[in-house]
C-alpha cells in the first residue's frame, strides 16, 4: 500500500496550543501523508494568524472569518479587515468559519444570523467559497445559505452534524460535507450513516484541531496528523482503502478551495481498493442516460479522459507488475470490448503471470463486431460483468440509448446466455436507478444463467 495523500481541510494550528512544537507537528503531519492544511480563522486575530501562516508555508492555506460566538462584537471595520485579508490573496481560499451556533448561544441569535448573511455576501463579492459552522441550527443555516445564494460560490459544512436528509440537501445545493474525528466515536452512528450513504466525491476530511481528537487519540490534543484516523474510518465505512479516500478527498478539497492540482496524466491503469483497472478507450457502444462521464471523467479521484487510445505496449507498461493485485479489470470510461484485439493480447499476457482477469462490458460486443466474440475470450478472461440494467426491451432502450434498436436488448440477453459456455464467472449487473425493478432484473439475469449484482447509483467505481 502506498502512502495516502491527505489534506486536513479544517485546522486551528495558531496560538498557544501549537507554539511549543509547531515544526514537529508539521513533520508528524507530513509523515502521516498530510500534504496540505487549511488553517481556519474564527475571529480577526486568528484570521490574521491563519493568513500569516499561509504566507510563510507553501503547503498551508488560510480561511478568514468570524465565528458565530463572536458575532456580537462585529463592526463595519471587521468586514473591511476580512476583505483586506482575503482580497487578491491567493493563499486565502475561503471565508470561514462562519455560521450559526444555537447550542452555546454566546451571541444573540439575530446577530449571529446578520453576521452570517454579511459574510456570505462578502464571499460572493470576493468569489470565495464558505466554510460553515452549524451547531443545533440546521434549518436556519440551510435557509440562510439558500436565501443568500451561497451555492453561487459553494462551500462546505464543516464538522457535519446533521442527519442523512440534511446531508442530501447540502449535496443538492452543491456543498461538500466535512467529516471530523467524531466519526470514530462509538456513539456517533448518525454520522457513520451519512458517510455510508453519501458519495465520497462529496466529502472532505478534517481534524478541527486542537479539538475533537479521533479514536484512539481521545483525551489528547488533536493535530493534523490525526486526520489519517478519520480517513481510515471513512475507508472502512465505504469499503475503500485509505489511499482511495485520501486521493478522492484531496481532489475534492483542492477543487473546492481552488488549490492547484498537480497535472494528471492520462490514466491507463488506475487502482481502486486492490484491483487494477484498465482504461483503454472512452468510446462506447451505448450512450446510457445515467453514465457519469457526461458530467465528469473522474472516478474515485482518477481522471479517465484519454488524449489518445493506448496501444498494447502502453497498456502493459502502465500495468507494470500485475501480481500484487487481486484482479486486473478492463473497465475505464468506455466499452473495452470495442478494442477486442487489444483486450485479448493484454489479457493473454496477464494470464501468463497468473493474474485474475475481469472484463466489464455493456454486452453489445457481438453486435459491434458482427460475430460471437465470446470464444475468443476463453482461457484469457476469468470473469465478465455485463450491464443488463433492465428487465425488458423498452426500459433498456430508454436507459441505454443503444444504436442497435430493438436488437440491443436481445443482443445483451443472447450475450449473457452464451457467456457461461466460455467464461467461468458471469455476472449481470443493474444500477439502482429510481423506478428500476431490481428484482425483475435479478430474475431475468438468473434465467439467462448469470449471477446478479446491484450497483449503487450514487457510487461509481
Amino acid at each position: 500500500m502506498n502512502q495516502p495523500i491527505l489534506i486536513d481541510s479544517h485546522a486551528h494550528i495558531y496560538g498557544e496550543d501549537f507554539e511549543a512544537d509547531f515544526s514537529a507537528m508539521l513533520a508528524r503531519a507530513a509523515e502521516a501523508g498530510v500534504v496540505e492544511i487549511v488553517v481556519v480563522g474564527a475571529d480577526l486575530e486568528s484570521s490574521r494568524a491563519a493568513a500569516e501562516l499561509a504566507a510563510r508555508y507553501a503547503n498551508l492555506y488560510a480561511a478568514v472569518g468570524i465565528h458565530p460566538h463572536d458575532a456580537a462584537g462585529v463592526t463595519e471595520d471587521t468586514y473591511d479587515e476580512l476583505r483586506r485579508l482575503a482580497a487578491g490573496n491567493p493563499k486565502v481560499v475561503a471565508i470561514g468559519e462562519i455560521g450559526l451556533d444555537f447550542y452555546r448561544d454566546r451571541s444573540p441569535r439575530h446577530l449571529q444570523e446578520e453576521v452570517f448573511r454579511r459574510q456570505i455576501r462578502l464571499a460572493r463579492e470576493l468569489e470565495l467559497p464558505v466554510i460553515v459552522h452549524d451547531r443545533d441550527a440546521h434549518d436556519r443555516v440551510m435557509a440562510i445559505l439558500s436565501e443568500e445564494e451561497a451555492p453561487e460560490v459553494g462551500g462546505v459544512l464543516h464538522c457535519f452534524s446533521g442527519d442523512l436528509q440534511m446531508a442530501r440537501e447540502c449535496v443538492a445545493m452543491g456543498f461538500y460535507l466535512s467529516i471530523p474525528g467524531t466519526v470514530t466515536y462509538p456513539s456517533n452512528e448518525q454520522l457513520r450513516e451519512v458517510v455510508r450513504s453519501i458519495k465520497t466525491e462529496h466529502l472532505l476530511i478534517e481534524t478541527d484541531c486542537p479539538y475533537l481528537s479521533p479514536v484512539p487519540y481521545r483525551g489528547k490534543r488533536n493535530e493534523p496528523a490525526y486526520v489519517r484516523a478519520t480517513a481510515e474510518k471513512v475507508a472502512e465505512l465505504k469499503g475503500l482503502t485509505v489511499e482511495d479516500v485520501g486521493r478522492i478527498t484531496t481532489l475534492n478539497t483542492r477543487r473546492l478551495f481552488r488549490i492547484a492540482q498537480p497535472d494528471q496524466q492520462d490514466k491507463i491503469a488506475y487502482r481502486i481498493r486492490n484491483s487494477l483497472y484498465l482504461n483503454i478507450t472512452n468510446r462506447c457502444s451505448n450512450r446510457c442516460t445515467f453514465c457519469p462521464k457526461f458530467d465528469d471523467f473522474l472516478v474515485k479521484g482518477h481522471l479517465l479522459k484519454l488524449e489518445h487510445e493506448p496501444d498494447s505496449a502502453e497498456v502493459l507498461a502502465a500495468i507494470g507488475d500485475p501480481t500484487p493485485y487481486d484482479e486486473v479489470v478492463f473497465c475505464g470510461f468506455g466499452e473495452s470490448l470495442i478494442r477486442l484485439d487489444l483486450v485479448k493480447k493484454v489479457a493473454a499476457e496477464l494470464k501468463r503471470h497468473g493474474v485474475k482477469v475481469r472484463v466489464n462490458t455493456d454486452g453489445q460486443a457481438n453486435l459491434v463486431h458482427g460475430r460471437n466474440i465470446l470464444p475468443e475470450l476463453q482461457g484469457v478472461v476469468d470473469s465478465i460483468s455485463v450491464s443488463l440494467n433492465a428487465s425488458d426491451a423498452g426500459i433498456y432502450a430508454v436507459l441505454s440509448n443503444t444504436p442497435f434498436g430493438t436488437a440491443g436488448f436481445a443482443g445483451i440477453c443472447d450475450f449473457l446466455r452464451e457467456a457461461s459456455r466460455f467464461i467461468p464467472e458471469v455476472v449481470a449487473t443493474a444500477v439502482t436507478l429510481p423506478g428500476i425493478d431490481i428484482e425483475a432484473v435479478r430474475k431475468l439475469a438468473e434465467s439467462l444463467g448469470a449471477s446478479f449484482r446491484a450497483r449503487e447509483y450514487e457510487e461509481v467505481g
